[in-house]
C-alpha cells in the first residue's frame, strides 16, 4: 500500500494489512512458496497491476525466481484472457529490470507449430483422461471445432508444456486464477479435480483459498469451496 493511502485511510489499511499480511498467510497452511505461486496467479485473475506488482517483489524476495514468476503469468493468460493480465506484463517488466534481471529470460518452450497441437492433446488427456477428451472433441460440431482445436494448440500445447512449472504447479496456478475470475465454476470444479489428481490435495486447494480471501472477497472464495466439495465428493 502507498504511503498516500496510508495516510487518508490508516484505519482501513491497518485492519486490510493485518488480514491479508498475518492472518490468511498464518492460517492458509501453504509454504510460503506456495502461497505467493496462488497470490500472483489470484491477482492475475482480479488485474491488480500495483497490487501484483507489490507481491512480485515480497515473492522475489522469498525465493521465486524470475522464471517461475513469469510461468506463473504466462500460465495465467489463456484463462483470464491477455486483456486482463496485458497490465501485469508492463508491471512484472518495471520489477525484475528494477531488480536488475536481465531481460528477456530463458524460454521455457517445448513445442513447435508442428508440435504444439499434438503435445498439447496429449496433456489434456493426461490431467482430464483421453476418453473425456476425446468426447468432448466428438461432440463439437463444426461451428466449435476451432475453439476445440485451441484448447489442445495454445491452452495446452503452448503453456502447459512449458519448463518452469511443473504439471502440479500449473494446475495451482490455475485453480487458483479461475477462483479470483468468479463466474467459472464449471472449469473451476474440473481443475479442482485436475489438481488433486496431479497431488494437490484437499488441504491445499482450500489453503489456497484461505490465501485468497483477502484480494478476491467471500463470495468467490465460497463459490471456489462449493467446487472443491464437489471435485471431492465425485
Amino acid at each position: 500500500m502507498g504511503e498516500d493511502f496510508k495516510q487518508t485511510d490508516p484505519e482501513f489499511c491497518a485492519f486490510f494489512e493485518d488480514f491479508a499480511r498475518h492472518q490468511a498467510p498464518e492460517q492458509c497452511g501453504l509454504p510460503q512458496s506456495v502461497r505467493f505461486l496462488v497470490l500472483l496467479a489470484g491477482l492475475a485473475g482480479c488485474c491488480g497491476p500495483d497490487l501484483y506488482a507489490e507481491v512480485l517483489n515480497a515473492a522475489l524476495t522469498a525465493g521465486l525466481s524470475p522464471v517461475q514468476t513469469r510461468e506463473i503469468l504466462y500460465q495465467t493468460v489463456p484463462y483470464a484472457g491477455y486483456a486482463r493480465v496485458q497490465p501485469l506484463f508492463a508491471a512484472a517488466t518495471e520489477v525484475l529490470r528494477n531488480r536488475g534481471v536481465a531481460l528477456p529470460l530463458p524460454s521455457q518452450s517445448t513445442t513447435t507449430p508442428a508440435t504444439r497441437f499434438e503435445k498439447g492433446l496429449a496433456v489434456q488427456k493426461q490431467l482430464f483422461g483421453a476418453q473425456s477428451i476425446e468426447s468432448m472433441r466428438a461432440a463439437a460440431d463444426q461451428a466449435q471445432r476451432p475453439i476445440q482445436d485451441f484448447l489442445s494448440a495454445n491452452c495446452f500445447g503452448d503453456y502447459y508444456t512449458r519448463t518452469g512449472l511443473d504439471a502440479k504447479q500449473r494446475e495451482l496456478v490455475t485453480f487458483s486464477v479461475l477462483a479470483a475470475l468468479g463466474g467459472c465454476e464449471p472449469q473451476l470444479t474440473a481443475h479442482a479435480r485436475a489438481n488433486l489428481d496431479a497431488g494437490n490435495d484437499y488441504e491445499t486447494l482450500m489453503g489456497a483459498v484461505v490465501a485468497l480471501v483477502p484480494y478476491i472477497g467471500y463470495p468467490r472464495s465460497l463459490n471456489a469451496i462449493r467446487c472443491i466439495a464437489q471435485a471431492v465428493n465425485g
